[in-house]
């Protein structure tokens, strides 16, 4: 501003300015606008990442908020930057609350200014927080929270799910059970929303992929249920007697019960164990029952990739293990975020929306695309088998990939636009 008043003052009186001087002043003057430019095209874009990193899934949002900076470190090639902006990121720990993840992503939109939210770590909190979206007219990107709800009615046009379903994750289990053979099926169920829309899941997608097999029976139990013994003793009186192979499949989600189930020698009556993917401290616990198989998210080791390969390498260096289950899911995330914000090359939602609907985007586990009509990633899942003489990280043997297009997964939101 200087400069152009002094050449305001020269222009005037035609005085006090030698034409060479005038040039030079009016180059300053224009490299001075064209900075102040630059400085305003370039800007802050706030994330604000929500977590339930007090409570009993701790160790998910760790591994969640983990891998969402690394999958921003890796997809920024460590700049933190989409084209000139420079992401910032704000993590806020909603203590598995939903009344205090609705207020801390209305803080988020609001106080915080956030152009995008991602989280969170229980179904509950991401249920609570999805008006909020709705009412910001604001991005969500939902990860690790599966219930189907999210993607179903309670869906509304701003939320997007890089994180599997539970009909995800039941289909994948439906995957690993027998086709060519009559199977009796006794479910253990978390006592939570996860675990009976879980069971509900599941039941739905033997239904299309596995009509010979059928759930018997079904028992659900709270998080902190000390003593299986009842509920392992009914589904083996549901299912002993039954014709063809027997299996009890576990939705659960914490510290797991299979180990107990073991305890009381299921194998008396011809009863097969299915426990589902888990994170590798739960699963390490299941490595002396080699040949056990389930469906799973994400195992470290099966994906062939060089996404996946960094992830594998930089996070055996910082923390001493493989990346884990909600670790690739916090990077699958990222790649969404970023993938978005450089396509749509704006954080106006409805550039974003439009641009996400229908995306596609890398990830640890291969790509990824947005379903259109719900916004539901779909995904790559894996067939598993626990390996004979497996350790704690080196657990699993990969049975067969789960092509995307090979899950019937069903659209339940009702959309109306």
């Amino acid at each position: 501003m200087g400069v152009a008043a002094d050449l305001s003052s020269g222009g005037r009186s035609g005085r006090g300015f030698s034409r060479g001087a005038r040039a030079a002043a009016a180059l300053a003057c224009a490299s001075a606008l064209a900075l102040g430019a630059g400085a305003a095209a370039a800007r802050d874009v706030k994330v604000c990442l929500l977590a339930g990193k007090t409570g009993a899934l701790e160790a998910y949002a760790k591994q969640s908020e983990a891998g969402f900076m690394m999958g921003l470190e890796y997809l920024t090639k460590g700049t933190m930057k989409v084209g000139d902006d420079k992401l910032v990121v704000i993590v806020k720990d909603d203590q598995l609350k939903p009344d205090r993840g609705k207020a801390l992503l209305e803080e988020c939109y609001g106080d915080d200014g956030a152009a995008i939210a991602v989280g969170t770590t229980g179904s509950p909190v991401a249920l609570a927080m999805l008006p909020v979206a709705e009412e910001h007219k604001k991005v969500l990107i939902v990860e690790p929270a599966v219930a189907d709800s999210i993607t179903g009615d309670k869906w509304n046009r701003y939320v997007f799910r890089t994180g599997r379903s539970s009909y995800q994750d039941a289909l994948a289990a439906a995957a690993a059970i027998p086709a060519d053979e009559d199977v009796a099926v006794g479910m253990l169920g978390l006592d939570t929303a996860f675990g009976r829309d879980g069971v509900a899941a599941f039941k739905a997608a033997l239904a299309g992929m596995r009509p010979r097999a059928k759930v018997v029976a079904e028992e659900y139990a709270a998080g902190s249920t000390a003593d299986f013994a009842p509920f392992a003793e009914r589904l083996f009186n549901a299912l002993k007697d039954k014709p063809g192979k027997r299996v009890i499949g576990f939705i659960w989600a914490g510290a797991h019960p299979m180990a107990k189930f073991v305890d009381m020698k299921p194998e008396r009556f011809g009863i097969a164990l299915a426990p589902g993917g888990n994170i590798l401290p739960a699963m390490a616990a299941w490595k002396q029952f080699a040949g056990t198989e389930g469906g799973i998210y994400y195992y470290w080791d099966f994906p062939r990739n060089p996404m996946n390969d960094w992830l594998k390498t930089e996070y055996q260096k910082r923390y001493g293990a493989p990346p884990d289950f909600f670790v690739a899911g916090g990077f699958a995330a990222a790649s969404a975020l970023v993938t978005a914000l450089g396509k749509a090359g704006s954080t106006d939602s409805e550039k974003l929306i439009k641009t996400m609907e229908g995306m596609t985007f890398d990830t640890p586990k291969g790509a990824m695309t947005f379903r259109k009509e719900d916004h539901q990633a779909l995904q790559e899942m894996y067939h598993w088998r626990i390996k004979k003489g497996a350790s704690d990280t080196d657990l699993l043997e990969l049975v067969a990939t789960i092509p995307a297009k090979d899950m019937p997964l069903p659209i339940r939101n009702k959309r109306q636009d």
